[in-house]
């Protein structure tokens, strides 16, 4: 792995069902994750999904890439258009910095809208053939 490899995109389908699981999982109780007449009483077209799941789904991208060895160390996001029901986020990240067993990597999530989420990941990597914990590979 070096600077400047890309992680193949992933496509996720934004459903009725994901946002307001996501909402219900985090206790994210606000109506516009779960209400669209309550939603759109207060501007928005429809529902929309919080940040929590946003967050999980960029961990998810980043541990599905590097294997189930791998560690968040930190994610740092920030929140643009909003992911409503029938769209579809697309995920994409580049690598910024490799040192030692950790790599930064910068993840992009648009929709048709535009983009959703933009931010870092900082993740810690399994040693290749590790069995163990505390193992890395660089």
């Amino acid at each position: 792995m070096r600077v400047g490899d890309e992680l193949p995109p992933l496509e996720i389908p934004v459903t009725r069902t994901l946002i307001v699981a996501g909402a219900v999982a985090s206790r994210d109780y606000q109506d516009v994750h779960h209400d669209a007449v309550l939603a759109q009483e207060k501007g928005s077209p429809d529902i929309f999904m919080n940040i929590l799941t946003t967050n999980g789904l960029v961990g998810r991208y980043i541990t599905d890439h590097f294997g189930p060895g791998a560690r968040l160390r930190a994610v740092r996001i920030r929140l643009g258009a909003p992911n409503h029901p029938g769209d579809t986020m697309t995920l994409t990240g580049t690598v910024t910095a490799v040192e030692a067993d950790t790599a930064e990597v910068r993840v992009v999530g648009a929709n048709g809208l535009g983009h959703h989420v933009t931010g870092t990941v900082t993740v810690v990597l399994p040693r290749a053939g590790a069995s163990g914990a505390g193992e890395v590979a660089v």
